[in-house]
C-alpha cells in the first residue's frame, strides 16, 4: 500500500515546529513541511507567491494541511496543482469568515503602521517579558515563531487582510478551536470544533487534532 503524502503549510511568521506534537502513522502517511520564502518584491502577488512556492510539492495528488495564513496558503495552492484533500487549521475558507476588525484594518489600511521590528528584533524585545507567565509565552514565540524577515512580515499581514476569496472549496476540512483568538468561532461556518481550542492549539493540542487528520483522510479512502 503506498503512504499519502501530506504537506504541511505553518502559520503566519511560524517555521515546522509547530507541527512537531503531531501523531500520524508513519505506514500510512509521508509528511513533508513547507517553509516561508521570502516575497520577491513587497508587491508581490499572492498568485504568484503560491505558485512559486506550490513548485515544491513533489508528489501527485497530495494532501495539505495548513495552519492560520498557512490555510489561506493552502487553499490558494489548489489553483496550481491538483490535491486530494486540504485541512485547514484555525484558519478561515473565504473572506466572509474574517472579524470585522480585519475589514476595518482592511479598508483602512491600519495596519501599515504595525511596527514589524517588535518581531524582527523579539530578542532584543524578549527581556521585557516579565513573570513566569510571560516568560515562557516569550520562549514559545521565540522557538515557534521563527520567521521574522521584515519585507516577509510586511508583505504577509498585507496579503491576509485584503485575502478576497469569496468561494469555498469543495475537498475542505476545516478544525477550528472554540476559543480562537485571532478568528472567533462565530464567524466561522462548518469546522469540526475542538472545545477550548485556542489560535496556538495545533501545538496543545496536537493529539486531538492528529485523530482528525486521519480520520478525516481514513474516510476518504473508503
Amino acid at each position: 500500500m503506498s503512504k499519502t503524502h501530506i504537506y504541511f503549510m505553518p502559520g503566519l511568521a511560524a517555521g515546522p515546529e509547530i507541527f512537531e506534537n503531531l501523531t500520524l502513522s508513519d505506514e500510512l502517511y509521508e509528511l513533508h513541511y513547507l517553509t516561508w520564502n521570502e516575497p520577491l518584491t513587497l508587491d508581490e502577488s499572492l498568485s504568484s507567491y503560491t505558485k512559486r512556492l506550490s513548485e515544491e510539492i513533489k508528489h501527485e495528488n497530495p494532501v495539505l494541511v495548513g495552519v492560520s495564513f498557512g490555510g489561506i496558503i493552502v487553499q490558494e495552492m489548489t489553483k496550481f496543482i491538483t490535491v486530494k484533500k486540504v485541512i485547514i487549521i484555525s484558519s478561515v475558507k473565504s473572506q466572509t469568515e474574517f472579524p470585522t476588525t480585519f475589514q476595518f484594518a482592511s479598508k483602512s489600511k491600519i495596519y501599515k503602521l504595525f511596527p514589524t521590528q517588535i518581531v524582527t528584533n523579539f530578542d532584543t524585545y524578549s527581556k521585557y517579558f516579565i513573570g513566569k507567565t510571560l516568560e515562557k509565552k516569550a520562549k514559545m514565540y521565540k522557538k515557534y515563531l521563527s520567521v521574522r524577515g521584515e519585507n516577509y512580515l510586511k508583505w504577509s499581514i498585507e496579503n491576509v487582510l485584503n485575502w478576497k476569496e469569496q468561494t469555498v472549496l469543495e475537498n475542505i476540512t476545516h478544525i477550528h478551536g472554540t476559543k480562537d483568538e485571532i478568528f472567533p468561532i462565530k464567524n466561522i461556518k462548518n469546522a469540526i470544533e475542538i472545545e477550548n481550542g485556542n489560535h496556538s492549539m495545533i501545538i496543545i493540542k496536537a493529539k486531538q487534532i492528529s485523530k482528525i487528520i486521519e480520520d478525516t483522510l481514513t474516510f476518504l479512502n473508503y
